[in-house]
Protein backbone atom coordinates (compact mmCIF):
# COMPACT_ATOMS: atom_id res chain seq x y z
CA UNK A 1 0.00 0.00 0.00
CA UNK A 2 2.40 2.73 0.85
CA UNK A 3 6.15 3.56 -1.05
CA UNK A 4 8.83 3.08 0.82
CA UNK A 5 11.33 6.29 0.60
CA UNK A 6 14.79 5.66 1.74
CA UNK A 7 16.33 6.28 5.18
CA UNK A 8 17.81 9.66 4.24
CA UNK A 9 15.63 10.96 1.74
CA UNK A 10 13.01 11.07 4.35
CA UNK A 11 15.39 12.43 6.50
CA UNK A 12 15.72 15.08 4.27
CA UNK A 13 11.87 15.22 3.67
CA UNK A 14 11.41 15.55 7.03
CA UNK A 15 13.47 18.28 7.96
CA UNK A 16 12.40 20.48 5.05
CA UNK A 17 9.02 20.05 6.55
CA UNK A 18 10.08 20.57 10.17
CA UNK A 19 8.34 17.59 11.28
CA UNK A 20 10.00 14.85 13.90
CA UNK A 21 12.68 12.45 12.59
CA UNK A 22 11.14 9.18 12.12
CA UNK A 23 13.29 6.38 11.24
CA UNK A 24 10.92 3.98 10.50
CA UNK A 25 6.79 4.86 11.11
CA UNK A 26 5.99 1.30 11.46
CA UNK A 27 8.15 0.98 14.70
CA UNK A 28 6.54 3.97 16.64
CA UNK A 29 4.17 2.87 19.54
CA UNK A 30 0.64 3.35 19.32
CA UNK A 31 0.72 5.91 22.24
CA UNK A 32 2.95 7.46 20.56
CA UNK A 33 1.47 7.59 17.07
CA UNK A 34 -1.35 9.23 18.34
CA UNK A 35 0.66 12.61 18.92
CA UNK A 36 3.19 12.49 16.25
CA UNK A 37 0.25 12.15 13.84
CA UNK A 38 -1.36 15.28 14.66
CA UNK A 39 1.60 17.25 13.53
CA UNK A 40 1.67 15.13 10.08
CA UNK A 41 -1.64 15.49 9.64
CA UNK A 42 -1.35 18.93 10.02
CA UNK A 43 1.15 19.48 7.82
CA UNK A 44 -0.48 16.91 5.28
CA UNK A 45 -3.41 19.29 4.59
CA UNK A 46 -0.59 21.89 3.27
CA UNK A 47 0.87 20.20 0.93
CA UNK A 48 -0.29 19.38 -2.45
CA UNK A 49 -1.06 16.06 -2.77
CA UNK A 50 1.17 13.79 -5.53
CA UNK A 51 4.67 15.80 -4.52
CA UNK A 52 7.23 13.39 -2.62
CA UNK A 53 7.05 15.47 0.27
CA UNK A 54 2.49 14.46 0.63
CA UNK A 55 3.73 11.01 -0.42
CA UNK A 56 6.12 10.98 2.41
CA UNK A 57 3.74 12.49 5.25
CA UNK A 58 0.85 10.04 4.04
CA UNK A 59 2.82 6.87 3.47
CA UNK A 60 4.24 7.67 7.33
CA UNK A 61 0.93 8.22 8.37
CA UNK A 62 -0.51 4.87 7.23
CA UNK A 63 2.84 2.75 8.58
CA UNK A 64 2.09 4.33 11.84
CA UNK A 65 -1.27 3.53 12.30
CA UNK A 66 -0.85 -0.40 10.39
CA UNK A 67 -1.63 -1.52 14.59
CA UNK A 68 -4.97 -0.35 14.17
CA UNK A 69 -5.34 -2.34 11.85
CA UNK A 70 -3.76 -5.52 13.27
CA UNK A 71 -6.14 -4.52 15.87
CA UNK A 72 -9.09 -4.81 13.89
CA UNK A 73 -8.04 -7.48 12.27
CA UNK A 74 -7.19 -9.96 15.22
CA UNK A 75 -10.69 -9.88 15.76
CA UNK A 76 -11.92 -12.04 12.87
CA UNK A 77 -8.71 -13.98 13.00
CA UNK A 78 -10.75 -17.34 14.15
CA UNK A 79 -13.36 -16.38 11.25
CA UNK A 80 -13.89 -18.59 7.81
CA UNK A 81 -13.34 -16.92 4.18
CA UNK A 82 -10.12 -15.96 4.05
CA UNK A 83 -6.94 -15.69 5.54
CA UNK A 84 -5.15 -13.11 8.02
CA UNK A 85 -3.07 -11.64 4.93
CA UNK A 86 -6.37 -10.65 3.12
CA UNK A 87 -7.93 -9.82 6.34
CA UNK A 88 -4.84 -6.88 6.91
CA UNK A 89 -4.59 -6.03 3.50
CA UNK A 90 -8.61 -4.83 3.12
CA UNK A 91 -8.37 -3.18 6.90
CA UNK A 92 -5.37 -1.32 5.33
CA UNK A 93 -7.41 0.36 2.36
CA UNK A 94 -9.63 0.98 5.19
CA UNK A 95 -7.05 2.72 7.07
CA UNK A 96 -5.86 4.93 4.06
CA UNK A 97 -9.52 5.98 2.95
CA UNK A 98 -9.48 7.00 6.67
CA UNK A 99 -5.91 9.05 6.38
CA UNK A 100 -7.40 10.53 3.15
CA UNK A 101 -10.60 11.94 4.94
CA UNK A 102 -9.81 13.20 8.08
CA UNK A 103 -9.21 16.60 9.34
CA UNK A 104 -7.84 18.25 12.66
CA UNK A 105 -10.88 20.13 12.51
CA UNK A 106 -13.28 17.17 13.18
CA UNK A 107 -12.05 17.19 17.00
CA UNK A 108 -12.54 13.58 17.16
CA UNK A 109 -9.00 11.49 18.01
CA UNK A 110 -8.07 9.90 14.32
CA UNK A 111 -8.16 6.53 16.00
CA UNK A 112 -11.58 6.67 16.51
CA UNK A 113 -12.42 8.07 13.10
CA UNK A 114 -10.49 5.53 11.43
CA UNK A 115 -11.52 2.11 13.39
CA UNK A 116 -14.90 2.35 11.74
CA UNK A 117 -13.55 2.54 8.07
CA UNK A 118 -11.37 -0.37 8.74
CA UNK A 119 -13.92 -2.41 9.84
CA UNK A 120 -16.00 -2.06 7.44
CA UNK A 121 -13.61 -2.82 5.01
CA UNK A 122 -13.10 -6.21 6.67
CA UNK A 123 -17.05 -6.86 7.16
CA UNK A 124 -17.03 -5.77 2.98
CA UNK A 125 -14.92 -8.20 2.28
CA UNK A 126 -16.57 -11.08 4.61
CA UNK A 127 -19.80 -10.56 2.89
CA UNK A 128 -18.65 -10.68 -0.43
CA UNK A 129 -16.68 -13.44 -0.37
CA UNK A 130 -17.42 -16.01 2.45
CA UNK A 131 -21.37 -16.22 1.32
CA UNK A 132 -22.16 -16.99 -2.57
CA UNK A 133 -25.50 -15.15 -2.07
CA UNK A 134 -25.85 -12.37 1.04
CA UNK A 135 -28.16 -13.31 3.26
CA UNK A 136 -28.94 -11.30 6.38
CA UNK A 137 -26.70 -12.20 9.56
CA UNK A 138 -29.71 -13.62 12.19
CA UNK A 139 -29.64 -16.04 9.39
CA UNK A 140 -25.78 -16.80 9.03
CA UNK A 141 -25.97 -17.20 12.34
CA UNK A 142 -28.79 -19.52 12.51
CA UNK A 143 -27.49 -21.52 9.67
CA UNK A 144 -24.24 -22.07 12.06
CA UNK A 145 -26.25 -23.05 14.97
CA UNK A 146 -28.53 -25.48 12.70
CA UNK A 147 -25.14 -27.53 11.54
CA UNK A 148 -24.47 -27.75 15.05
CA UNK A 149 -27.74 -28.96 15.57
CA UNK A 150 -28.24 -31.29 12.98
CA UNK A 151 -24.21 -33.20 13.68
CA UNK A 152 -25.40 -33.78 17.17
CA UNK A 153 -28.87 -35.27 16.59
CA UNK A 154 -27.40 -37.64 13.68
CA UNK A 155 -25.44 -39.04 16.14
CA UNK A 156 -27.91 -39.11 18.40
CA UNK A 157 -30.86 -40.45 16.29
CA UNK A 158 -28.27 -42.45 13.95
CA UNK A 159 -29.99 -40.68 11.27
CA UNK A 160 -30.70 -37.21 9.74
CA UNK A 161 -32.86 -35.08 12.03
CA UNK A 162 -36.14 -34.12 10.55
CA UNK A 163 -37.50 -30.54 10.48
CA UNK A 164 -39.77 -30.80 13.81
CA UNK A 165 -36.96 -32.65 15.54
CA UNK A 166 -34.44 -29.61 14.85
CA UNK A 167 -37.31 -27.55 16.10
CA UNK A 168 -37.96 -29.13 19.06
CA UNK A 169 -34.23 -29.13 20.07
CA UNK A 170 -33.08 -25.88 19.53
CA UNK A 171 -36.17 -23.97 20.71
CA UNK A 172 -37.35 -22.19 17.74
CA UNK A 173 -40.52 -22.55 15.29
CA UNK A 174 -40.56 -25.13 12.27
CA UNK A 175 -40.86 -22.15 9.98
CA UNK A 176 -37.37 -20.83 11.05
CA UNK A 177 -35.96 -23.96 10.74
CA UNK A 178 -37.01 -24.07 7.03
CA UNK A 179 -35.55 -20.33 6.33
CA UNK A 180 -32.40 -21.44 7.96
CA UNK A 181 -32.16 -24.36 5.76
CA UNK A 182 -33.19 -22.16 3.01
CA UNK A 183 -30.46 -19.42 3.81
CA UNK A 184 -27.63 -22.67 4.07
CA UNK A 185 -28.52 -22.73 0.47
CA UNK A 186 -26.77 -19.39 -0.30
CA UNK A 187 -23.26 -20.04 1.41
CA UNK A 188 -22.16 -22.18 -1.67
CA UNK A 189 -23.28 -21.85 -5.21
CA UNK A 190 -22.99 -24.30 -8.37
CA UNK A 191 -22.37 -23.46 -11.98
CA UNK A 192 -24.43 -21.81 -13.91
CA UNK A 193 -23.42 -23.39 -17.03
CA UNK A 194 -25.06 -26.95 -15.71
CA UNK A 195 -27.59 -28.39 -18.12
CA UNK A 196 -31.07 -28.28 -16.64
CA UNK A 197 -31.45 -31.92 -18.04
CA UNK A 198 -28.38 -33.67 -16.71
CA UNK A 199 -29.47 -36.82 -15.26
CA UNK A 200 -29.57 -38.63 -18.69
CA UNK A 201 -26.36 -40.49 -20.01
CA UNK A 202 -26.00 -38.80 -23.18
CA UNK A 203 -27.52 -35.66 -22.13
CA UNK A 204 -28.41 -33.51 -25.40
CA UNK A 205 -25.66 -31.09 -25.83
CA UNK A 206 -28.05 -28.33 -26.68
CA UNK A 207 -30.02 -28.25 -23.77
CA UNK A 208 -30.36 -24.79 -22.15
CA UNK A 209 -28.37 -24.14 -18.98
CA UNK A 210 -29.70 -22.25 -15.79
CA UNK A 211 -27.81 -19.42 -16.88
CA UNK A 212 -30.28 -19.25 -20.02
CA UNK A 213 -32.79 -18.34 -17.68
CA UNK A 214 -31.06 -15.26 -15.37
CA UNK A 215 -31.56 -11.53 -17.01
CA UNK A 216 -29.06 -8.84 -16.94
CA UNK A 217 -27.92 -7.25 -13.28
CA UNK A 218 -30.28 -4.59 -12.98
CA UNK A 219 -27.86 -1.23 -12.71
CA UNK A 220 -30.30 0.39 -9.94
CA UNK A 221 -29.82 -2.49 -7.61
CA UNK A 222 -26.73 -0.67 -6.33
CA UNK A 223 -28.55 2.73 -5.73
CA UNK A 224 -31.56 0.82 -4.15
CA UNK A 225 -29.44 -0.51 -1.09
CA UNK A 226 -27.51 2.59 -0.43
CA UNK A 227 -30.41 4.43 -0.33
CA UNK A 228 -32.34 1.68 1.95
CA UNK A 229 -28.94 2.01 3.94
CA UNK A 230 -29.10 5.57 4.41
CA UNK A 231 -32.72 6.18 4.37
CA UNK A 232 -32.48 5.02 8.63
CA UNK A 233 -29.37 6.99 9.38
CA UNK A 234 -31.05 10.10 7.54
CA UNK A 235 -34.05 9.86 10.31
CA UNK A 236 -31.81 8.39 13.47
CA UNK A 237 -28.33 10.31 13.33
CA UNK A 238 -29.03 13.59 11.90
CA UNK A 239 -30.79 16.48 13.88
CA UNK A 240 -33.01 18.93 12.03
CA UNK A 241 -30.03 21.39 11.02
CA UNK A 242 -28.37 18.21 9.44
CA UNK A 243 -31.55 17.18 7.40
CA UNK A 244 -32.20 20.92 6.68
CA UNK A 245 -29.18 21.57 5.42
CA UNK A 246 -28.51 18.33 3.27
CA UNK A 247 -32.72 19.26 1.43
CA UNK A 248 -31.22 22.44 0.57
CA UNK A 249 -28.23 21.33 -0.86
CA UNK A 250 -29.66 18.03 -2.77
CA UNK A 251 -33.27 18.58 -2.49
CA UNK A 252 -33.46 22.18 -3.52
CA UNK A 253 -30.13 21.92 -5.20
CA UNK A 254 -29.04 25.67 -3.65
CA UNK A 255 -25.44 26.62 -3.64
CA UNK A 256 -23.37 26.62 -0.79
CA UNK A 257 -23.43 30.59 -0.67
CA UNK A 258 -27.71 30.77 -1.01
CA UNK A 259 -27.78 28.46 1.63
CA UNK A 260 -25.56 30.51 3.66
CA UNK A 261 -27.42 33.48 3.04
CA UNK A 262 -31.07 31.61 3.87
CA UNK A 263 -29.13 30.62 7.49
CA UNK A 264 -27.25 33.86 8.13
CA UNK A 265 -24.00 31.94 8.35
CA UNK A 266 -20.99 32.22 6.15
CA UNK A 267 -20.55 29.60 2.80
CA UNK A 268 -17.42 28.33 4.98
CA UNK A 269 -19.42 27.52 7.72
CA UNK A 270 -21.84 25.86 5.61
CA UNK A 271 -19.17 23.99 3.83
CA UNK A 272 -18.07 22.59 7.30
CA UNK A 273 -21.19 21.61 8.61
CA UNK A 274 -22.03 19.58 5.02
CA UNK A 275 -18.33 17.61 5.32
CA UNK A 276 -19.19 16.86 9.05
CA UNK A 277 -22.80 15.68 7.98
CA UNK A 278 -21.92 13.48 5.38
CA UNK A 279 -18.56 12.50 7.09
CA UNK A 280 -20.98 11.13 9.85
CA UNK A 281 -23.56 9.28 7.00
CA UNK A 282 -20.51 7.61 5.53
CA UNK A 283 -19.17 6.23 8.66
CA UNK A 284 -22.62 5.01 9.94
CA UNK A 285 -22.71 3.13 6.21
CA UNK A 286 -19.95 1.40 6.45
CA UNK A 287 -20.37 0.55 9.62
CA UNK A 288 -23.72 -1.11 8.57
Amino acid sequence: MAVNTSTSAAVDIAAALDLPAVGDPSQVAPKDARAVGRVFFDRLQHLEEGTHEYQYVRNSLIEMNLSLVQFAASRYKNRGGGDMEDIIQVGTIGLIKAIDRFELSREVEFTSFAIPYIVGEIKRFFRDTSWSVHVPRRLQELRVNLAKAREHLATELGRDAGVAELAQYMEISEDDVIEGLIASNGYTAGSLDLPMDSTDEGADQSSRNYADLIGGRDPGIELFEDLNTLAPLLREQLDDRERTLLRMRFGQEMTQSAIGEELGVSQMHVSRLLNKTLAKLRTGMLID
